[in-house]
């Protein structure tokens, strides 16, 4: 039996190498290096990993900037079209700090109450398969940002991850959701001090490896 896992987030999903020029754009970590590749490897075979990453996602909002990033927009049919999935991955929450979004930690974590209600409710659409199980993960704190705009934006950032980590803790534990603080195995290192290195991502995907293993029983 193959089981199916769906990651849904953001550029840490997604994958984006951190740059520190301002304005530059930048390049996507190989698959092997994500963490949801590193994830597929530690898990070993018997698991698809499906990637659902996006630039600038949010949980719940609309960014007036880019109408695209809204998750909960987005998540019913993407979970209709992967369907069967045993198993959705859900770490959001990094750009709902931005300063123009005026989004507290209940706020955020609201919006990923959402997304687990969507979760549950993503069985049958005309389809016999059940609802697939959920992972929440609550993002790491932010370094510091070399971008004036960017820093702005995030400037209450770990303030409010440091309340919203411990709010999605209990959600999850509400939900009887597995959880897991990625702050807890690693430190953001990319040098723009919100993305990840290599070796954040290798850390983060075989720790979702171990909980995601931990599920099956």
């Amino acid at each position: 039996m193959t089981r199916r896992i769906l990651c849904f987030g953001d550029s840490l999903t997604w994958g984006w190498t951190p740059v520190t020029e301002v304005g530059a754009s930048t390049t996507r970590y190989a698959a092997a290096d994500r963490w949801p590749g590193i994830m597929r490897a530690a898990l070993g075979p018997g698991h698809e990993v499906i990637e659902e990453g996006l630039n600038g996602r949010t949980t719940s909002v609309d960014d007036p900037l880019d109408p695209r990033l809204n998750g909960a927009a987005y998540l019913p049919a993407a979970l209709a079209s992967h369907l069967p999935l045993d198993l959705v991955i859900v770490m959001l929450g990094t750009n709902d700090l931005k300063a123009h979004l005026h989004r507290s930690a209940t706020d955020i974590a609201a919006g990923i109450a959402l997304l687990l209600k969507q979760i549950a409710a993503a069985g049958g659409s005309g389809t016999s398969y059940p609802a697939p199980r959920a992972l929440v993960i609550a993002p790491p704190p932010l370094g510091a940002h070399p971008d004036p705009w960017t820093r702005a934006q995030l400037a209450q950032g770990n303030e409010r991850l440091g309340e919203l980590t411990p709010l999605l803790a209990a959600l999850a534990a509400r939900n009887r959701t597995a959880f897991l603080d990625a702050g807890a195995v690693l430190t953001t290192g990319g040098a723009d001090g919100v993305h990840f290195t290599r070796e954040n991502n290798a850390a983060l995907g075989r720790a979702v490896a171990r909980t995601v293993a931990g599920l099956w029983g």
